[in-house]
């Protein structure tokens, strides 16, 4: 039988004329120890097949086995600088990876066990995990060390890999504007590649009420921006089933009091300062940006609706974590209902009227619907309004930051609260592409800026409050434990990257996340640091080229981050040498 040209030469070897440290395979995320003492590769058999465990199918793993079988026998990815490595004989093609899991029946957790074991031999390999979403993280370790048309697999290597952080997320806004259904399983696919395992999904906003839910259909059919915008059950319940099949759990956020607009469109009786101008003259601004309403903490009304809002998606999204938002509350919006004055005037504030709110929702959802609550650190640290402590219980609650970086972080771990780091100054990845509130007249300077007011010129940042643009670097390099004792670290649950999506829609949003989400995903899985405690971007650039690119070819539209003049010529496009 005659075999393939690639393969015709016995011990064929690629001898690339590179420091083996930019030779090497690239790997995204870097595996936590990676070791191939002799850079060797195999033939991949055109038979080649994964073995699955010896016990009754895991269906979502059984997905896995099959999608990962048909990617690795046809990706044929050719890498920008191919690996240095000696490679064997057809007769020693590679056949068969053998599954082992230990405990099948593990659920999908914030506590899941993602640690898995590989090693490879000339022949074949063995995998063995915990349970199926370790499993799911070392097939696509496992499909990276293919590559090249016919393709070949590196062996003589062992993996023992686990990630750092188990909360390793993504935020997307689909309120602002609307993401078809397949492009949120486009991105939940490209998690799943970066070994990220929480889809933050931030579904309604002021602006719009995607959501149809059973008990209050009203929302979203007056609250959303048309009937071909709409997430129906059916819609949710494939995300989440296609989420789940690739590891990842989907977390729903429903953001209230404040971010409430959208609702006065069906309940106008419960939502103050609904359609109102958002920055009236001479006066407090009534929301951060267009888009106003907030729930009205004294009606009774307000608690019927928001109970069967939460119940209702208490019922629809499985995950233990339920997102109520609960930031950027605004003293002026509900100063616009008579009620809420009368309250204020007798004595009451504006604390008591949040805490009223969180008190009732807080308790049904965790006593009620046993769910853990997360909220936006506003609720506890509002610069204007917020919660005393002692009405969120740390058992129950989780806070998620996004101001002051590691200040904030501090704040939250020291009053005993499991925190999840969502930073904007490192990584909100819709900063830096300039305003888009409209009849601003700032932008109309054709030489500078107004004397001690930057905005187009040196100093200003065009219009966007979160400016400059968040490069990978600037996401990779973030630690999110900075600052924090040892004792504080522990509770840090992960990180999430952010989507906002004030200026985004489905036909930017691949580039907008990857890959800067990829660079904060290998942060959260292995680190950002060598084995002698250095920061790694130097070394990590090149692999994120190489990454991207393979990306691309896996159907997820990332930008460039370079020339591919520069990885084609490694470390001549560095600042420092």
């Amino acid at each position: 039988m005659a075999t393939q040209p690639f393969f015709s030469l016995s011990l064929l070897i690629f001898l690339l004329s590179l420091p083996s440290s930019l030779s090497s395979i690239k790997l995204w995320p870097k595996p936590t120890t990676f070791s191939w003492p002799q850079p060797l590769a195999v033939p991949l058999s055109p038979s080649f097949s994964i073995q699955p465990p010896n016990f009754p199918s895991h269906k979502h793993l059984t997905n896995a086995i099959t999608r990962y079988t048909r990617l690795i026998l046809s990706e044929n990815h050719r890498p920008i600088i191919p690996p240095s490595v000696q490679l064997l004989s057809s007769s020693a093609a590679f056949l068969t990876l053998h599954l082992s899991v230990s405990d099948v029946s593990a659920p999908l957790n914030s506590g899941a066990d993602e640690s898995y074991h590989l090693i490879i031999s000339n022949s074949g390999g063995n995998l063995t995990a915990k349970t199926a979403w370790g499993a799911m993280r070392g097939l696509e370790t496992f499909s990276q060390l293919v590559f090249n048309n016919p393709p070949v697999m590196a062996t003589g290597l062992r993996i023992f890999d686990k990630p750092l952080f188990t909360h390793r997320g993504l935020l997307l806004d689909t309120s602002r504007n609307f993401y078809p259904v397949r492009d949120i399983l486009r991105t939940i696919r490209a998690m799943s590649y970066n070994k990220m395992n929480v889809f933050h999904w931030h579904i309604t906003d002021s602006q719009s009420f995607p959501i149809v839910l059973p008990s209050e259909p009203d929302l979203a059919l007056n609250g959303s921006y048309g009937s071909d915008k709409h997430y129906s059950t059916r819609d949710v319940k494939r995300v989440i089933r296609y989420a789940l099949s690739r590891g990842v759990r989907v977390v729903p956020e429903i953001d209230m009091p404040g971010h409430t607009g959208s609702w006065a469109e069906a309940y106008p009786d419960i939502v103050t300062c609904a359609n109102m101008f958002w920055a009236p003259s001479n006066k407090p601004a009534l929301a951060a940006e267009p888009g106003t309403g907030q729930l009205n903490p004294l009606k009774p009304k307000t608690y019927k609706v928001v109970k069967n809002v939460l119940s209702d998606i208490s019922s629809l999204f499985p995950d233990e974590f339920l997102h109520a938002g609960a930031d950027e509350v605004n003293t002026a919006c509900w100063e616009t209902d008579s009620e809420i004055n009368k309250f204020i005037k007798s004595g009451g504030t504006h604390d008591m009227l949040l805490e009223m709110f969180v008190n009732l929702t807080n308790r049904y959802v965790t006593n009620t619907l046993n769910r853990t609550m997360v909220y936006w650190e506003d609720v506890l640290l509002g610069p204007t309004v917020k919660v005393r402590p002692s009405i969120l219980p740390t058992e129950t609650t989780v806070l998620q930051t996004w101001n002051n970086g590691p200040q904030n972080t501090k704040k939250i771990v020291q009053a005993g609260y499991r925190v999840i780091v969502s930073s904007y100054d490192f990584y909100y990845l819709d900063c830096g592409y300039g305003g888009w509130v409209g009849n601003d007249s700032r932008y109309d300077r054709q030489e500078s800026d107004l004397p001690n007011h930057p905005f187009n010129y040196e100093g200003g940042n065009g219009g966007s409050w979160c400016a400059p643009f968040k490069s990978w670097q600037r996401v990779y390099d973030y630690d999110i434990l900075h600052g924090l004792s040892e004792k504080e670290s522990e509770l840090v649950l992960g990180g999430e990257v952010a989507l906002w999506s004030e200026q985004s829609d489905e036909t930017v949003m691949d580039g907008r996340l990857w890959p800067r989400a990829a660079a904060a995903a290998e942060t959260w899985w292995s680190g950002n640091r060598d084995e002698n405690g250095r920061k790694r971007f130097a070394e990590a650039t090149d692999r994120l080229n190489e990454w991207r690119s393979r990306m691309v070819g896996r159907g997820i539209r990332a930008e460039p981050i370079q020339p591919l003049w520069c990885p084609l010529h490694p470390t001549m496009c560095d600042l420092e040498r």
